[in-house]
Parts: structure tokens; sequence; C-alpha cells
């Protein structure tokens, strides 16, 4: 099955309000969407969120590399998922949001030829995933706000970005906690935005709260703080911007640094790596979530298929399509409130809509 054709659209999706982390506020989600072509017929998607502040790409330089990456990969057995990838990362290195997507449409090409939903052709069945609902930085007034509109709507884990000062961290989790009761827990996001000091002080502090676990409380770079944080307070600590790739994995399993890995198809490259990354884990013992950027409910069904098809993955934080003011997506998952609830159609079992897409920029590489 050869690859004949590429289409590379700017993915713009508008949100419904901007969203801030410690790391910044982003206004639109500005994705980037791959369709391949082959010359048997089958088309397949995929979908990337470049998150500047944590993967160090934009639209704009994913469009470019794509169109690069498409003319290597013209005329080549689209089956050869791994041949294809090893020529992306032989001529450019990075690039992980672009490579993820171009991944996730070889993957769906797969499937679909094989007949099978993707979890079936990684080998695993379908599992019912109960995804959190994030609320984003502001003032601990309208973080209450959101936690008991959350909890109204029978969420069963809130998920808090935090990462400004201890002070006001420390006041957010407290009045959510107040408003909504001890049972459900919280799961907080730092985003890098902590020292150890800090670190240490909010963790120690709200450590009592039903604390699910605490995602990157420090500096990317910073193991042995991690660790420390992991020895020092009863939080568990997870990684997410830690954690880009296989490699990474192994030295945070290695170095003891972690409780939990935080897996996104779009800082990994994809699914073919997310799959070794989990191997890892597995291996030494550490449970993973499935994580988003700001993908639309095409990526987040790719997503969905990935963790229903691997028993190490214990969490689920699919909620990025419930940021968005529009859904172009055709067909894919369906939330059930807060059920996530795969399709059985062959390969990933999405698309986008061709009203939508008429409306957004593109190249045609054939």
């Amino acid at each position: 099955m050869l690859i004949t054709k590429f289409v590379i659209y700017k993915y713009n999706i508008p949100l419904k309000a901007p969203i801030a982390i410690s790391l910044g506020t982003i206004e639109n989600a500005r994705n980037l969407l791959v369709c391949i072509h082959t010359d048997q017929g089958f088309v397949g998607w995929g979908e990337g969120s470049p998150f500047w502040m944590i993967v160090g790409e934009t639209q704009e330089t994913g469009f470019a590399a794509a169109q690069d990456f498409a003319r290597l990969l013209l005329g080549q057995n689209a089956l050869d998922i791994e041949g294809n990838l090893q020529k992306l990362d032989n001529y450019l290195p990075g690039s992980s949001t672009i490579k993820s997507a171009i991944d996730m449409a070889l993957y769906d090409l797969a499937a679909k030829a094989a007949g099978m939903p993707l979890y079936a052709f990684l080998g695993g069945s379908k599992q019912t995933l109960v995804t959190d609902e994030t609320i984003y930085l502001n003032t601990p007034e309208r973080m209450v706000q959101d936690a008991l509109r959350i909890q109204a709507q029978g969420g069963v884990a809130i998920k808090v970005k935090l990462g400004t000062n201890a002070r006001d961290d420390i006041r957010r989790i407290e009045a959510i906690r107040t408003a909504i009761g001890d049972q459900i827990p919280i799961r907080t996001d730092a985003n890098q935005g902590w020292n150890f000091v800090t670190a240490r002080t909010v963790l120690t502090t709200i450590q009592d709260w039903n604390i699910e676990y605490c995602e990157q409380p420090v500096k990317r770079p910073n193991y042995a703080d991690l660790k420390r944080l992991r020895q020092q307070t009863r939080v568990p600590i997870m990684a997410d911007e830690s954690l880009f790739d296989h490699r990474d994995a192994l030295r945070l399993a290695q170095e003891e640094a972690v409780d939990y890995f935080n897996i996104k198809l779009s800082k990994s490259g994809g699914i073919f790596n997310a799959l070794k990354i989990n191997a890892i884990a597995e291996a030494a013992g550490i449970p993973c979530m499935i994580g988003c950027m700001s993908e639309s409910r095409l990526a987040m069904t790719a997503k969905a298929h990935f963790a229903s098809a691997r028993r190490n993955v214990l969490f689920y934080d699919l909620d990025g399509p419930f940021e968005h003011a529009k859904d172009p997506v055709l067909d894919g998952i369906r939330y059930d409130g807060y059920t996530v609830e795969l399709p059985d159609a062959p390969g990933i079992g999405a698309s986008v809509s061709e009203a939508y897409l008429r409306n957004l920029e593109k190249i045609e590489i054939s």
C-alpha cells in the first residue's frame, strides 16, 4: 500500500475562552491536520497540537516541516510505520508534534487495511475510560465555580492548574476543597511553575486534602528535585514535560524520580513512541496517564484507542474538546458525561467535516 498524496492543514479551532497555565495563555487551538492518501484507496487522518511553550514548535514550523516530510514519504509503503518514522527522524530531529500527526495517520491506515479498530490493531480490547476535567488558572473564586460545575455534572476527578506562588496556589486548592468536600480527588498540575522550595511548601500543605498526584511541579531538567519531592511529601509525582520520549522514560525510571508518567502523543512523536514509553513504564512498575494538549476529538479518539489497548494506562485526561467552541470531527469518540465511548469502525474511526476543511489553509503534495 503506497503513499500517493499528503494534504496538510492549518487546523484552527476557536476556544470558548482563553485557557491559562503557569507557562502562558492560549486563545485558540492552532493545530495541524494531516491526511495521507494511498494507492489502495485508504485515507489516514492524523492531528497534532503544537503547544509551543512545551514542545518548542508552532503551527508555522510544523506546517513547514510537514511539507518536507511528505516529500520524503511519497511512494513509500504506508504499512512500514517504523521505517517511515525513522526516515523522518533521520531527516529532522525533534518536531514531535507534526511527527505525531503523521504517525497517527499511518496507524489509521494500517488499522483500516487490517479491518480492525485501532485498539484491536494495537493488541487490546475496548475498555471503559473516564476522563477528568481541567480547571485552568484563575482567581480562587472562579476556579471554585468551575469545580462546583464539574461536581454537579458527575465528575470523578478534577485536574487543577497551579504553578504561580505558594500562597495563591494553596488558597486555590483550599477554596476548591472547601467548596466540593473531600470525596472527589484533585489532580494538581504546576506545569514547571515552582522551584523545589515552593513545590515542597505547597505539596506538604495540601497532601492530606485527597490530592491524587502533582504533575510536573518543577522545571523539566530537574530530575533530582522530582525525586526529592517524591521522598519528602506524600503527594505522588507525575512526569509530564520531563517525559518526551522513551529515552526520558528510561532515565526517569532508573532514577526513581516519579510515581507516574503522563504520555501525550503530540509530545512523544505519536503512538509508536508512546508504546515504547508505556513498555518501559510497565517494566518499572510505573502506571501511566494518557494526556492531551488542545486537540480535537480526532486526536482524542486515537489517544483513547491507545489507552484502551494498554492496561498500564490508569488515568485519562481527555478533556481537550471541552474547551473548543466548535467540533468539526465526524464520528470518533463520544462523551457520555465524563465516560469516553470508543468507536468500532476500522482505524481511528474519525475524520473531519469537509465543510470545515474548506475554510482551512492547506497544501497538497503528491
